[in-house]
């Protein structure tokens, strides 16, 4: 049901929006879906996560929200992009953001199983099959846009950057 629903989002019925319009919507998605992570990041980043030993390699922490809102907003220009070739090649688009919508649904669950659930565990195998996920959403977005297929390097070398923190962090607390 719920598969159907966003596939009718990007169907033909909405081929006549013009490409900036199919950008902001993606960007609203992707900002609402980074909002809500973030709800359940926030109190743990306060709390739990300063007692956590970390590798000498860990960022920042203020450098995790204008990190991750720039990728959202990469993210949502390469979608809005694909999204705009919906005419052209109606089931490449379909296939290729049903991958974007897995890859972002795993995105924001990565900050419940590791912030929320408080388990670098579950959240470095879910980290995995998340790169795994944006790795092929960007094969099919470089086959229908290269550009849109680009935005996303910078997204697949931080998450490959984070499961490496995440696998540290793990390692050093268990």
């Amino acid at each position: 049901m719920v598969y159907t629903f966003l596939l009718t989002i990007f169907d033909l019925k909405f081929n006549k929006m013009n490409k900036y319009i199919k950008i902001a919507i993606a960007l609203l998605v992707c900002l609402t879906v980074g909002y809500s992570a973030s709800t359940v990041t926030r109190p743990s980043v306060e709390t739990w996560y300063p007692t956590l030993i970390k590798p000498i390699f860990n960022p920042p922490n203020w450098i995790f929200m204008p990190m991750w809102t720039l990728l959202y907003i990469l993210m949502a220009v390469a979608a809005g992009l694909v999204w705009d070739k919906i005419k052209e090649q109606n089931e490449a688009v379909k296939k290729a953001l049903l991958f974007f919508i897995i890859q972002l649904t795993l995105n924001a669950i990565w900050s419940y199983l590791f912030f929320g659930l408080k388990n670098p565990m579950l959240a470095l195998v879910e980290i995995v099959l998340l790169w795994l996920m944006i790795y092929e959403t960007y094969l099919k977005f470089s086959k229908i846009n290269k550009t849109a297929g680009y935005l996303l390097i910078p997204y697949l070398a931080w998450v490959a950057f984070a499961a490496v923190l995440n696998a540290s962090i793990w390692w050093l607390n268990k």
